[in-house]
């Protein structure tokens, strides 16, 4: 069995999945998606029987992911999954069909209605752009004057970041979680707790991470929001409100370096064994 890692950045995550691979007997092909070309009406496939895309670039990982799967290989997650995964807004949505308590969230396409939103949310709003990560542009919205100043600085970006999309603040601890999920499974969850100085949990800003028992209603709660995308590896973001655990992002090239040493779950082994079987089907 051939299995290509897709990468822009060969980070810890990857080489981690590569080591893991070769430690089990599987042939591996580290792919950096950035150093070539692509004959997209070629009939040769030479990306093997599964591929992995773990890019960081949102865009760049989409559209690879297109092509690899054109050429008749199999990726996880797939271009469907990861268009999905990657715009709040479309994550949010298929949450919310599937039944899945999420946070209160409003979106606009124009300043001033954002501007009505945020009232409507009582004057306090996480606003964040669909696309994006590591709590990038993630914004914290208190009072009248600061939140037009943010909403209208955004007026004047790319047009995705006029795109408002606006979440209710939510009365939760100074952390939340991230479950793992690797096919139908919860292979393990951490507490993500908020660095001094700032309200985000991400810990690419700074944010520690906790071991997590995976109980079952974070099992049940995890799993439903994986089925909502499609089938596939993804850390799920889950937020523990008065009212229980609300979902409010999914992400689908989860990172996991800080995880692995808090929960002693061999993260990447998981996800090369579960490459191996999608590659079997």
């Amino acid at each position: 069995m051939k299995l290509t890692v897709l990468y822009d950045m060969l980070r810890w995550e990857e080489k981690a999945i590569i080591e893991e691979a070769k430690a089990i007997g599987i042939e591996v092909v580290p792919f950096n998606i950035k150093s070539g070309f692509f004959d997209i009406t070629s009939q040769e496939n030479s990306y093997g029987d599964v591929a992995l895309e773990r890019a960081t670039s949102y865009y760049k990982g989409l559209h690879m992911s297109a092509i690899v799967e054109a050429s008749g290989t199999p990726v996880i997650n797939s271009r469907e999954v990861l268009e999905i995964t990657g715009n709040k807004l479309f994550t949010l949505l298929r949450l919310k069909s599937a039944g899945i308590a999420v946070p209160k969230t409003y979106v606009s396409f124009d300043p001033d209605s954002a501007m009505s939103a945020f009232r409507a949310l009582g004057g306090k709003a996480v606003i964040k752009p669909v696309t994006g990560s590591w709590g990038r542009l993630v914004g914290l919205l208190e009072g009248e004057y600061s939140a037009k100043a943010v909403i209208e600085d955004r007026a004047y970006m790319d047009p995705i970041y006029q795109i408002y999309y606006l979440q209710e603040y939510v009365n939760r601890p100074p952390r939340d979680i991230r479950a793992f999920v690797v096919g139908n499974d919860v292979i393990a969850a951490i507490y993500r707790y908020q660095p001094e100085g700032d309200w985000r949990t991400n810990t690419a800003l700074g944010g520690r991470a906790e071991n997590c028992v995976v109980n079952e209603e974070l099992r049940e709660t995890a799993i439903k929001a994986a089925e909502a995308i499609g089938e596939g590896i993804y850390g799920v973001d889950i937020m523990e409100s008065d009212d229980g655990y609300l979902v409010h992002e999914v992400n689908g090239t989860v990172e996991f370096k800080h995880s692995v040493s808090v929960t002693g779950v061999n993260i990447p082994r998981k996800i090369v064994e579960y490459a191996i079987r999608r590659a079997k089907r």
